[in-house]
């Protein structure tokens, strides 16, 4: 059975939802990444607590993490039974986060730290505007490094996202 469950992607791609969905029909904890790196009113965790949160996380025996945070990929990975990579296209991404600025306006998002209510700012837009170039060549270097040795999967439309969820209720598994 896959006890461990790393959910990767951009912002917007759809990791909170998924790894929820999967959570409920796995019966597995779901760590959402987002709400513990965020302080309130958006202050990050310095790096070496934020090392060692995931190290703990991770140290669990059975979980589905979602969240980016590239530079603790390769913890999250280390122990992950399996990867979810959502490799979503950018206009999807985009549509997604203007969608919940509007719908979480003035308040927070469920997966995120209560003290962190919903922004969109600029900077945040064009972040994920350029995650493919910035980041998805690092994402995919990182799954071929453990291709062999754990479960990939690579989600790059609703319908696939959709298929993968049916499938994973009937089987009862990844």
């Amino acid at each position: 059975m896959t006890n461990r469950i790393a959910i990767i992607g951009s912002a917007g791609s759809g990791k909170s939802t998924l790894s929820r969905r999967l959570g409920e029909i796995l019966s597995l904890p779901v760590v959402h990444l987002d709400r513990y790196y965020w302080k309130p009113n958006w202050t990050p965790t310095v790096n070496d607590e934020w090392n060692e949160f995931v190290k703990d996380a991770v140290s669990e025996d059975q979980w589905i993490i979602d969240g980016n945070y590239t530079r603790t990929l390769g913890i999250r990975l280390s122990e992950a039974d399996a990867v979810i990579f959502l490799d979503m296209p950018r206009l999807l991404c985009m549509y997604r986060i203007i969608k919940r600025r509007i719908r979480y306006h003035g308040k927070t998002r469920p997966d995120l730290n209560e003290e962190c209510p919903e922004k969109l700012d600029w900077a945040f837009f064009i972040w994920v505007w350029n995650y493919k170039k910035r980041s998805r060549s690092k994402v995919m270097e990182a799954l071929e490094q453990v291709k062999g040795r754990k479960q990939v999967v690579i989600l790059k439309s609703r319908k696939e996202v959709q298929e993968f969820l049916d499938q994973v209720k009937n089987d009862g598994k990844i």
